[in-house]
């Protein structure tokens, strides 16, 4: 991966995370245990300090950096959609981040809530727990029932296994010409990860 220290600051990553060789770590950024961070996800820790607590997961594309004496802290279980960008923030553990979200300096983000796809969450927003969050600039609109703390909750569990198997499989290759007849899946059982959307048409179709 490319890592670089600054100013005689290295970054720390914990032997059981995964950390993808096009993610980029500089600097005052520390990684913990069972930790996925996805291709092409810029942690820059060259004014403030980046904490990526236990479990969480940061996916592709995602941005972390925070203003100079700041932190930007994931808390363990934090789940940071594709694209994400996180400014000297807070995510509590079990928060999700949805896809290309934007949470701002001093933004707390209560733990088991949802920013939505696209949020924009403001500067100094507090959103308290096992809320569900929408809109540029992001609002409250509501609690999260059980079915989508569950299925939220999952989805964390589910990178914490693709850490996993990352870490014990994920091997450079060239690209085959053509598929192979026949060709297989990625071995995931059928259920492992299901849109809510989905899951909720199932359950009421």
């Amino acid at each position: 991966m490319p890592c670089y220290a600054f100013d005689g600051v290295v970054p720390v990553v914990d032997p059981t995370a995964f950390v993808h060789e096009t993610a980029s770590l500089i600097g005052d950024v520390i990684v913990g245990p069972g930790c996925y961070i996805g291709p092409f996800a810029s942690l820059r820790g060259d004014f403030g300090r980046i904490l990526v607590g236990e479990g969480s997961n940061v996916q592709d594309s995602c941005v972390i950096h925070a203003f100079p004496g700041a932190d930007a802290v994931l808390e363990p279980n934090s789940h940071i959609g594709h694209a994400a960008v996180l400014h000297g923030c807070r995510i509590g553990s079990y928060a999700m981040v949805g896809i290309g979200a934007t949470v701002l300096d001093g933004a707390e983000i209560g733990a088991d809530s949802l920013v939505g796809a696209g949020a924009v969450v403001t500067a100094g927003a507090v959103i308290p727990p096992s809320s569900k969050v929408l809109g540029a600039p992001a609002r409250v609109v509501g609690p999260l029932d059980d079915e989508a703390l569950a299925w939220k909750r999952n989805g964390v569990h589910v990178y914490q296994e693709l850490a996993r198997r990352s870490r014990a499989g994920l091997r450079p290759t060239a690209p085959l010409a053509e598929p192979e007849p026949d060709r297989r899946r990625v071995s995931w059982p059928v259920g492992t990860a299901i849109p809510l959307h989905t899951r909720r048409a199932g359950a009421t179709g």
